[in-house]
């Protein structure tokens, strides 16, 4: 049997456990409470932004109506911080002169502070957001202090700034090309090109340098810029690109090339096709089925009879069908020393041109 001492040992034992249980149940119950609290307020918050955010943009200035329980509330840090949120994601909503009024009240309740705090911060999801929010706001006196994040070890943060510099500062912020060691995505690329609207005279040493990057994504966001500004000046070096190790560097020099409409292009095309890897080569059978060509036939009906790649074959059957040589393929088709493969294909060839 068990001693006197012995279960008074175990009932404070019992007891012991017994408060911890209560008190953690106590605690969770507390911290719900509170997450509960938290999340009411920011509830109404979110209503009273959103209406501030309506008004803003439906009425004009003169028409709104000054709201001092809005003013107290702005002076919160947390409410500040979540009106802040609220203006980013709404500025991307809208353009014209809604977006410009968003821009106000930015300006207005001085949010700037907010944002560039982030930039000290030391996870890289905070300075990302500091820097998104300082473009948003279109803080070009904040693109020096940004620039220092262009070799962040985040991609989150170095992309988040590099898309910062171009926005605010134009052609001349895509100046990190010149030392980007990174790959440059096709999303990041097509951000950094959606927000280049001009390139200033006396780029072409810029423009140069980049298509001599030894970053391969530099060269084919620059092949990019290219085409969208029909940057003639550059055919040239875009033609010896032709030569590059990356296929994919070829693959863009050759789609522009073709952008940039110089009459040389094809049989420039023709003459470096036997020299190219497969997928180059589908490039610019591509090409020249776009360009429709008619110096291209013979090269075509070559690659159709000759090659052993299938999807060389129904590029170039395709091509034949855009230059308007269906009778050949249809003659080619029902010839009893076609092979059963080269039928296939041009009968598909055949099928995607009436659809």
């Amino acid at each position: 049997m068990l001693s006197t001492p012995s279960i008074h040992f175990l009932f404070i034992v019992f007891l012991g456990i017994l408060s911890l249980v209560v008190l953690f149940i106590v605690m969770v119950l507390f911290y719900s409470f509170l997450q509960y609290q938290k999340s009411l307020r920011a509830s109404v918050w979110l209503k009273i932004i959103n209406q501030k955010i309506s008004e803003t943009i439906v009425y004009d200035e003169k028409e709104v109506l000054s709201d001092a329980d809005f003013y107290k509330f702005s002076k919160i840090p947390s409410f500040r911080n979540l009106f802040l949120q609220k203006l980013i994601d709404s500025e991307k909503k809208f353009s014209g002169t809604a977006k410009d009024k968003i821009k106000d009240l930015f300006r207005q309740y001085d949010l700037h502070h907010e944002a560039k705090k982030k930039l000290y911060q030391k996870k890289a999801y905070l300075i990302a957001g500091g820097i998104e929010e300082l473009t948003v706001m279109d803080s070009k006196e904040d693109a020096t202090k940004i620039s220092t994040f262009l070799s962040h070890p985040s991609s989150q943060v170095y992309q988040e700034a590099q898309y910062a510099m171009v926005s605010l500062k134009g052609f001349e912020g895509l100046d990190f090309l010149n030392t980007a060691k990174h790959t440059i995505s096709e999303w990041q690329q097509l951000r950094l090109l959606l927000s280049i609207t001009s390139i200033p005279e006396n780029s072409e040493e810029k423009i140069k340098d980049w298509l001599q990057s030894k970053n391969d994504s530099v060269i084919i966001f620059t092949l990019k810029l290219l085409r969208k500004f029909q940057l003639l000046y550059f055919y040239s070096a875009t033609m010896d690109l032709m030569e590059h190790p990356s296929d994919e560097v070829r693959i863009q020099a050759v789609q522009t090339l073709l952008s940039l409409e110089n009459p040389a292009t094809i049989d420039s095309f023709i003459e470096k096709y036997p020299d190219q890897p497969v997928e180059v080569q589908s490039e610019i059978l591509k090409a020249v089925k776009a360009s429709k060509d008619r110096i291209s036939t013979d090269l075509l009906k070559k690659e159709l009879m000759d090659n052993s790649v299938p999807g060389i074959k129904v590029v170039a059957a395709e091509g034949l069908i855009a230059l308007g040589h269906q009778e050949y393929l249809v003659q080619l088709a029902q010839d009893d020393s076609s092979s059963e493969e080269l039928i296939q294909i041009i009968k598909h060839a055949l099928l995607e041109k009436v659809w």
